[in-house]
């Protein structure tokens, strides 16, 4: 798969240009905040979209989706392609530590009511992939009599009142009118609140450009009708997205076909990525 370099997937003036043609002023944008973050959220008024489309990418209108994602536990495989896509894709280290997604293993051995839980990052799982280009599970269940096992892919949970927009100091974070939490690097001070702040560990810190880095839903694929680097690999079909605005899309069925859970409710943040196939001790 050929890299995109998504070093700048938004044109932070471009958002701002078009945010002030909507009545929210430049200033108040940049200073963060929750009063900021309910002026993303809500659509622009009509006729005020930019030149090919209402929002920053041209060609492409904001307001006429609301995109989602979906999990099906029960058919993944733990195979990582996933993992490897998206690195390949958005530039993000090859290393076993840095990952915009990535896959737990949960295994209920004979006699326990709770599951042993690791990750591509488990030391064991490092060294039987071999190289930091590589990444697999290891075979440690192999003489333990195993009740239950599964694998739960993981990334951002794009919320809907994220707790990450709300930290920010100068609005690097921020949420789209689509739904997508962005990140503008450009006013990345590397302060690390948002990763502080995000209950589900789905960000973390690039060392070498010092800012904070996390999943965009391939926000540059989607906004030209792709799918996630992640989806268009799974070999699967544990990954599902599309528009929740459409009753027909991947994502509004298998929300309307299954019995559908987000990952830790309690926080407020109102994940917008919904799991099948998983249990209470996955959070």
């Amino acid at each position: 798969m050929d890299r995109i370099d998504e070093d700048k997937p938004l044109d932070r003036r471009a958002v701002i240009g078009f945010l002030a043609k909507a009545g929210v002023g430049a200033a108040a944008f940049l200073c963060g905040g929750a009063g900021v973050a309910n002026a993303v959220l809500e659509p622009a008024p009509a006729g005020s979209a930019a030149p090919g489309g209402s929002g920053p990418v041209p060609g492409y209108d904001w307001t006429k989706h609301r995109w989602g994602f979906g999990v099906d536990a029960t058919r993944c495989i733990g195979c990582l392609r996933c993992a490897v896509a998206c690195k390949q894709e958005n530039n993000v280290a090859f290393d076993p530590h840095h990952f915009r997604t990535w896959v737990e293993r949960y295994a209920y051995v004979d006699g326990s009511d709770k599951p042993l839980i690791d990750s591509q990052a488990d030391p064991a799982n490092i060294a039987a992939a071999g190289r930091p280009d590589n990444y697999r599970f290891d075979n440690r269940y192999a003489e333990v009599k195993v009740d239950k096992a599964f694998f739960v892919p993981k990334l951002c949970n794009h919320c809907t009142r994220p707790a990450c927009v709300q930290v920010c100091p100068t609005g690097a974070t921020y949420k789209s009118v689509d739904g997508a939490v962005l990140i503008d690097h450009d006013y990345c001070i590397g302060c690390r609140y948002c990763i502080q702040a995000c209950p589900y560990g789905a960000r973390f810190f690039n060392e070498e450009r010092q800012v904070t880095d996390k999943c965009t839903w391939c926000y540059h694929r989607i906004t030209k009708a792709m799918m996630p680097a992640c989806v268009e690999v799974c070999p699967a079909s544990a990954r599902i997205f599309g528009d929740l605005n459409n009753p027909h899309s991947a994502i509004s069925e298998f929300i309307h076909e299954n019995r559908v859970e987000v990952l830790r409710p309690e926080t407020g943040n109102g994940p917008n990525v919904f799991y099948v196939g998983i249990d209470k001790e996955v959070n």
